[in-house]
């Protein structure tokens, strides 16, 4: 499974790409960021980080887009452009018919680093050592877009497996209940045939 993760922000969007499968190791593919200047308008900043996202789903071709889910903070300045810039991934993916996963910072933390609490460093130093890097990745919102990315592979390949599986069960489940049902249908009509053929001999037999 390939995932690009998505650390939205309208000054920063982190952005990384990695390649794994659940109980393995997974690589590095790409990482970046989209930086937009802070003298534009809002509209105009959300259309480079369009832009950006589009690109590298081109280049990389990613199997899932995994999201950092917005959360309350006390900046609601900072939160706004951050849940838009939210908005404008899960557009990107979604017309691409890529399925898009949110995934709450505690989450991505504990998933990374065993603990829902860890800080950005620690953070950072667990994306270097998981993905056997020569270096830190930079900035912090590089990292935390890897994070995301490392986060949804190990995670939601075995969400992935429980819904395919209860789907299974649920199928099985209406095709048995179908079975019942017809089989209820078949008895009736024979039922009311034998009914009929009964009022047939019947009328016949007065007659005579």
């Amino acid at each position: 499974m390939r995932v690009l993760g998505v650390d939205p922000g309208l000054t920063r969007c982190g952005l990384g790409v990695v390649e794994g499968a659940p109980g393995r190791p997974p690589t590095l593919v790409a990482v970046g960021v989209i930086r937009t200047p802070t003298d534009l308008d809002v509209a105009r900043r959300l259309v480079q980080i369009e832009a950006g996202i589009e690109q590298w789903i081109d280049e990389h071709a990613p199997d899932a887009v995994a999201v950092e889910r917005v959360f309350a903070q006390h900046n609601v300045r900072t939160v706004m452009g951050t849940a838009q810039a939210s908005g404008i991934a899960m557009v990107v993916a979604a017309r691409r018919g890529l399925p898009v996963a949110l995934h709450t910072p505690s989450e991505v933390k504990a998933a990374v680093t065993g603990s829902g609490r860890a800080d950005k460093d620690q953070v950072t130093t667990m994306v270097t050592r998981i993905l056997q890097l020569p270096e830190r990745p930079t900035p912090a919102d590089a990292a935390d877009a890897l994070a995301l990315a490392i986060c949804h592979v190990w995670r939601g390949g075995v969400t992935n497996r429980l819904q395919d599986a209860a789907k299974s069960q649920l199928e099985a489940r209406a095709q048995a209940q179908s079975k019942v049902q017809l089989a209820k249908v078949q008895a009736a009509l024979a039922q009311a045939t034998e009914a009929r053929e009964a009022q047939l001999r019947a009328v016949r037999g007065g007659r005579r």
